[in-house]
């Protein structure tokens, strides 16, 4: 039997860093844990709600949170950070007052920053987001993962693969397929690796997408 193991997980401590900084002490934790996955959670849904059109898709690549005694910064790295403030004028400000909201922090300062990723699609959150809403469109999935492997391609990373697992176009026996394009050495500790998850709800039933996207050594 395989033993799997999170790509990220794996090379913490090496080439990959983490993306939640605080000091406190250890019976905090749960604490401070459930406050950062309810950060992410009321931004990503905030960001999808406001960015409905998928020909403008931007994604959120990942957020970055870091706590200091009298300061919470949140760092949102997105594809286009341009076209959601367009889109909503007070967005930031918005999106702010959810968050004070979900952890009750009115005393404490709470600066939330947009970050623009120069290349969206080498992201995989964002990747992985694109090839779910294309799924949710019936697009048939050999011709999305072939646009993703495009999409990755002009940005200059060595390798890309992509898995999708469940009732791929409707049928009526699960399995699994994916797609890869160069290098993606799972199993080298030094490779720079990029991965994400995401599920698709489609109205056969749930898909799920996993990318995988190779940086090169160092």
């Amino acid at each position: 039997m395989g033993r799997k193991i999170h790509p990220l997980g794996f090379r913490l401590g090496v080439n990959q860093k983490h993306y939640s900084h605080r000091f406190a002490q250890a019976k905090d934790y749960p604490k401070l844990l459930k406050g950062d996955r309810q950060i992410r959670l009321s931004i990503e849904r905030y960001i999808a709600k406001h960015m409905t059109d998928a020909s403008n898709y931007g994604g959120v690549g990942h957020i970055e949170i870091r706590r200091k005694t009298d300061l919470i910064r949140v760092d949102i790295y997105t594809g286009f950070p341009n076209l959601l403030i367009e889109e909503q004028k007070l967005g930031i400000s918005q999106m702010r007052s959810d968050i004070e909201n979900i952890l009750g922090i009115e005393s404490r300062k709470l600066r939330v920053v947009l970050s623009s990723v120069t290349q969206p699609y080498g992201e995989p959150k964002i990747l992985a987001e694109y090839v779910a809403s294309q799924l949710r469109n019936r697009v048939p999935f050999r011709r999305t993962m072939k646009k993703a492997i495009e999409l990755v391609g002009k940005t200059g990373d060595r390798g890309i693969k992509i898995q999708i697992a469940g009732r791929l176009n409707g049928s009526e026996m699960a399995r699994v397929e994916w797609a890869r394009e160069g290098r993606v050495p799972l199993q080298t500790i030094k490779a720079r690796i990029g991965y994400s998850y995401h599920p698709a709800q489609t109205i056969h039933g749930v898909l799920g997408i996993k990318t995988w996207i190779f940086r090169g050594t160092g």
